[in-house]
């Protein structure tokens, strides 16, 4: 029996990027038992994965773990993070290992002199090159999250406004340079014009509020002006005696707004992911989720670029970007206030779509 650890630390995206790398291992070497370590934060991503018979968590000691792992006497190790943490295990455990390349270098050119030495892969063909000298190969079937059954979300437990359909929109991102403002996620709110369900942390829940409450007071505003005008009702039956199914129709497409950010744990928020007609997303963690769930994606680039191979995996999906900026890149991850103060990547972006049938 082979016995296999696999690294990575963070973060909620990354982590599952690495799913296929998992499966793979798992299912093509049946001999194998595929132990994965991680920080407690992401216990929630592994601890439901059929494909990790073990998983192994950092706390606040990387001596402790180190002593928890050499006691399995691993085999091999798929090193998916290469960082001093993971060298470091890698060090102390002396068995043989195969490490991610970061492509830092390639990665300082593009954001430096924005010349594009990228290769023209998925980061989850490099994480499977990790694991090569096992003999895995890509079965092509995508990224995996597994929800267990206590964190899935019934529609019957929404408002009625959403029990029949809703677009996700993941509002978060760790990096502030990596999130449209909120009169821009408004913009794009109204465009999309039916039910909408925000998804987020806690950390989002304020600009969630600012939202729902901009279109909580716009369909007010506009049922008010709507009584107050009868003779505009009394036109429209004249005009359209379906006036009825007419009306029906636009109350059912109309922006409804519901901030669940802050209201569901991860999984949770996976499971409302995984029931929407569509996604829309920064770069991050719910888009690689929505990926899993081969869900449509409309995911929105700011001052990172999907050059750097982690778009979605496996899924349709369209890029909203300001092309031609000479500032953008200006990180591979992001920044607290945009670096130039115009933050033209995200305040010029045109939200041009057609949801899908």
């Amino acid at each position: 029996m082979q016995k296999i650890l696999i690294l990575r630390f963070s973060s909620i995206g990354d982590i599952v990027l690495t799913t296929p790398v998992i499966r793979a291992l798992k299912r093509q070497l049946p001999n194998a038992k595929i132990h994965y370590c991680t920080k407690q934060n992401f216990r929630s991503i592994i601890e439901s994965n059929p494909n990790v018979d073990k998983a192994h968590y950092l706390g606040e000691s990387l001596n402790e773990l180190i002593a928890e792992l050499k006691k399995e006497k691993f085999d091999f190790v798929v090193d998916l993070h290469n960082n001093l943490r993971t060298r470091i295990i890698k060090t102390r455990l002396g068995v043989k290992a195969g490490t991610f390349d970061k492509l830092n270098f390639r990665k300082w050119l593009l954001v430096n002199l924005k010349y594009n030495a990228m290769p023209d892969v998925h980061i989850v063909e490099r994480y499977l090159a990790a694991a090569k000298n096992l003999g895995i190969t890509n079965d092509g079937e995508g990224l995996d999250y597994f929800i267990p059954e206590k964190d899935e979300v019934s529609l019957n437990t929404l408002p009625e406004t959403h029990q029949n359909g809703y677009y996700g929109m993941a509002i978060g991102a760790q990096h502030y340079t990596k999130r449209l403002p909120v009169e821009k996620l408004i913009e794009l709110c109204e465009k999309i014009n039916a039910p909408i369900m925000l998804l987020g942390g806690k950390e989002d829940f304020e600009t969630g509020e600012i939202i729902a409450k901009h279109f909580q007071n716009s369909n007010n505003e506009q049922r008010t002006t709507n009584n107050e005008n009868p003779t505009i009702s009394n036109q429209q039956s004249t005009i359209n005696p379906e006036n009825e199914k007419t009306n029906n129709r636009i109350s059912n497409n109309r922006t409804i707004v519901l901030n669940a950010c802050g209201k569901y744990n991860l999984n949770q928020s996976a499971s409302l992911v995984k029931q929407c007609k569509a996604l829309f997303t920064h770069d991050t963690g719910l888009m690689h989720i929505g990926a899993a769930f081969k869900k449509k994606i409309y995911s929105v680039w700011g001052n990172t670029v999907p050059e750097f191979g982690m778009y979605p995996y496996k899924a349709d999906f369209e890029v909203f970007e300001v092309k031609g900026l000479d500032c953008r890149p200006c990180s591979k991850i992001g920044y607290s206030k945009c670096p130039r103060g115009h933050f033209k990547c995200m305040r010029e972006q045109q939200f041009n779509f057609q949801l899908p049938a």
